[in-house]
């Protein structure tokens, strides 16, 4: 079964590579928190310099992964912000540096769960009663067969697209107060198999 992407854009392998930056990552996971930010305030979030700051936010910006927020900002002064639409690491890759670029990029994804999880754990106690209503933890272990694990990747992606574009537009409006209704939602979505790497039985000597 053909796989359908459901990004804007798959990164190629210089985008690969150039993302694969502990820097680069932390800047557009703050980006994702936050929201539109300069880089002087991202600096002060790091611990950095603005100059260098400045520099990797140009490159994430020349790989199309954030963008300037038309309308915000004085004289020179620059906000930025992710680049709507999501993106995808596409099919693994062929060559041995792109392929640790590729690695380093999918440990860092485990890791932000895993904090985000932790986080709202933490923060659930006092969260507001209709937003922890909303949210919802879940795991289901089945029995099928690969095009069948497909099928179901791409029916949850769908859903999940029609809620992104929902997201995008609203990011896409002007800078406004907005709703005070509308959070930030985190959704994690994994298809595994189970020991499909492992040896089994027969393989044992």
């Amino acid at each position: 079964m053909q796989s359908k992407s459901f990004s804007a854009r798959t990164l190629d392998a210089n985008a690969l590579k150039s993302f694969a930056h502990p820097l680069r990552l932390r800047i557009y996971e703050l980006l994702d928190e936050h929201g539109p930010s300069t880089a002087t305030r991202l600096a002060a979030l790091l611990g950095q310099n603005t100059g260098a700051t400045s520099y990797h936010l140009r490159e994430l910006a020349r790989h199309e992964m954030i963008e300037v927020v038309p309308g915000m900002g004085r004289g020179k002064e620059k906000y930025w912000r992710i680049t709507p639409g999501g993106f995808t690491y596409g099919e693994p890759a062929p060559d041995p540096e792109t392929a640790r670029a590729l690695g380093v990029l999918l440990d860092d994804l485990v890791r932000q769960r895993g904090a985000e999880l932790a986080r709202w754990r933490e923060e659930e106690e006092t969260a507001p009663e209709e937003w922890v209503r909303a949210s919802g933890f879940g795991r289901r272990s089945l029995r099928l067969t690969p095009e069948e694990t497909v099928g179901l990747r791409e029916e949850v992606f769908e859903v999940l697209e029609r809620y992104r574009a929902l997201s995008d537009r609203r990011e896409g409006e002007s800078p406004a107060p907005r709703d005070p209704s509308i959070g930030h939602v985190v959704i994690h979505f994994d298809v595994l198999p189970v020991g499909a790497g492992r040896e089994t039985p027969d393989d044992v000597s």
